[in-house]
């Protein structure tokens, strides 16, 4: 079942944070104040913490990073103008998010990738899955697809010819080890693998439960060709901000990549 009543839950929640936020005097429209950023903790809010600490200064940008665990909030916020820019999603994400809620975000560069990967504390190897495991799954329309993708890549199940970024469990076509799948808020994806045999997990939240992508995952997406990488976003008519154009330059450079190199070994890779 589709996650229906949480995203309203969180849809509400972001309308909260809005007051919020203009309550504190916060006025993302103001190119001459600071440029607040909506990200996921891991790895986005830390690169840009580095950017910030590190970078921001010498080219006259103040830039301050807000942390959300959800995939709703940083969209609604920077849609309505809590925020100036966000960064923690990918194009095909985006793309529903936009259809679905009449919204109008665009991105404005890609930084990274971090590979969806399949996780399990019961088996070493995805081909020791037994018949009837049960494999948790997020359960937003592009993930739960990019899920299903990656399993089939590997041969565990095949999808209906065509399938694109709304594929299903229902689309699925063979499925010789018969596997379940339980359905789950993204960030409960690791959490969950105390309960069941497998899970596919996000990278950002893989790396949050201290999974290391590169070392831990049984089926790791390959970086060849992928289009999930992860970029800084606005809102329509915003890409010109020169606070924006700062940003966007910054994440796009030498030291950043390297930081990303240093830190996350091969979990989250620079996209440029």
């Amino acid at each position: 079942m589709r996650n229906t009543a949480k995203i309203t839950t969180a849809a509400l929640a972001a309308g909260a944070l809005t007051l919020g936020l203009s309550a504190c005097g916060a006025d993302s429209s103001d190119t001459d104040g600071p440029l607040i950023v909506a990200a996921s903790p891991v790895p986005h809010a830390e690169i840009l913490n580095y950017v910030k600490d590190n970078l921001a200064k010498k080219e006259g940008l103040d830039l301050q990073v807000k942390e959300f665990t959800d995939y709703v909030t940083p969209n609604t916020a920077t849609q309505d103008g809590s925020v100036g820019a966000n960064y923690f999603q990918n194009k095909p994400y985006l793309d529903d998010f936009n259809k679905k809620n009449g919204t109008d975000i665009v991105p404005v560069v890609t930084v990274h990738l971090e590979p969806l990967g399949l996780y399990s504390h019961k088996v070493k190897k995805a081909d020791d899955l037994k018949s009837g495991a049960t494999v948790a799954i997020p359960n937003d329309t592009v993930n739960e697809a990019r899920a299903l993708k990656l399993l089939a890549a590997d041969g565990l199940i095949t999808l209906k010819a065509g399938v694109g970024n709304e594929a299903t469990p229902s689309d699925i076509t063979k499925n010789p080890k018969n596997l379940k799948f339980k359905e789950l808020e993204a960030a409960q994806t690791p959490r969950s693998l105390d309960d069941v045999d497998a899970a596919v997990v996000n990278g950002n939240y893989a790396i949050e439960s201290d999974l290391k992508p590169a070392k831990d995952a049984l089926i790791l997406e390959s970086p060849k060709n992928n289009p999930y990488g992860n970029f800084l976003a606005v809102k329509k008519g915003n890409e010109d901000d020169p606070r924006v154009k700062k940003l966007a330059k910054l994440l796009t450079s030498p030291e950043v990549k390297k930081f990303i190199q240093d830190k996350y070994a091969g979990s989250v890779l620079a996209s440029f």
